[in-house]
């Protein structure tokens, strides 16, 4: 049989996603945002544990072939461009997850990110909310903010930063398969908010959550309260997760520990230990300038603006037709 030639999107829905990408860029071009691109393929790969990168071989160096990796996220070049003094500046790209598949999950998506160096992320949540109303075309929408101690204390009763693993276990007694996971507290907290927390949010209402636990923190800054959190918030609507976005850590420091203990739990985990972008910790060393950043999948978005229920429907060629 051959195989199938056709797009797995209608037209209308080609269209829906050409007006959507135009809407993003007219909100920009009005704010004095500067759209960039940075490369996709890399010599170094993204050292999350939870994250594992594409790879492809360049024959073309005079060294030899060498390993590259398809990006997980322009992010590390793009504050490089802010160290190198860009200004604020976006970014709509493809990027790559291997071993994701699913509803709201494809290898290749697109995503959109964006820094705004002096903002904080506070205003940034604010801007967040007015280009989803821009680009959906729905001025109407409300918006939530809730801390994630709040979300987890109203929805279940517990708090997140205290709860011991029995506590967390405890919670999640009634999911399906969940007396046979070994867990940590973070992937017990994940899996509450993933399975009992985010069905109940309000589909029809922007919901950020902020200030995670500082075990969560990625690449967001740690803010050294008597009780310190990450400086960090998710975007839900629809049902969905659609944004992620950090007040950003420039201490290069605190940036390598962070890279380091990745490694150590890849190892633990016995995954790969990927080489690090020298040239980003190379940049916060130079000096990047304190700023707020975020990223938003544009699959999910338009998911949200067509009332979809899966990623294929929103994609010309799913990676089966690809």
């Amino acid at each position: 049989m051959s195989p199938t030639w056709r797009p797995s999107a209608g037209l209308e829905m080609l269209k829906a996603r050409a007006y959507l990408l135009g809407r993003i860029r007219e909100f920009f071009a009005a704010a004095g945002v500067m759209e960039v691109e940075t490369p996709i393929a890399s010599r170094a790969a993204a050292s999350d544990p939870a994250l594992n990168s594409l790879r492809t071989r360049w024959s073309g160096a005079e060294a030899g072939p060498q390993t590259l990796y398809l990006q997980t996220s322009p992010e590390l070049p793009m504050k490089r461009l802010l160290a190198a003094g860009s200004g604020p500046i976006f970014q709509i790209c493809k990027v790559f997850r291997d071993g994701e598949r699913g509803s709201l999950h494809h290898p290749e998506f697109s995503l959109l990110e964006w820094y705004r160096p002096g903002l904080g992320y506070g205003a940034l949540m604010t801007e967040v909310a007015e280009l989803v109303r821009h680009a959906l075309d729905r001025p109407e929408l409300a918006v939530r903010r809730i801390s994630y101690r709040e979300l987890f204390r109203t929805h279940l009763g517990l708090d997140p930063m205290r709860a011991d693993v029995a506590a967390l276990r405890q919670a999640a007694d009634g999911l399906p398969g969940c007396r046979d996971l070994d867990l940590d507290r973070d992937g017990w907290l994940d899996l509450l908010l993933t399975y009992r927390i985010e069905p109940a949010l309000a589909r029809d209402r922007l919901t950020f959550v902020y200030d995670y636990p500082p075990s969560q923190a990625t690449l967001a800054r740690i803010r050294r309260d008597a009780e310190p959190v990450a400086e960090r918030f998710e975007l839900y609507l629809g049902g969905m997760e659609l944004a992620n976005g950090f007040q950003e850590l420039t201490d290069p420091g605190e940036q390598r520990r962070r890279f380091d203990a990745d490694l150590q739990e890849r190892s633990a985990r016995g995954l790969d230990r990927l080489p690090l972008d020298e040239a980003f910790l190379a940049a916060l060393e130079a000096g990047m300038p304190a700023a707020a950043g975020v990223a938003l999948g544009l699959d999910r978005l338009l998911m949200v603006a067509t009332g979809s229920t899966h990623i294929d429907q929103t994609l010309a060629f799913p990676v089966e037709r690809a």
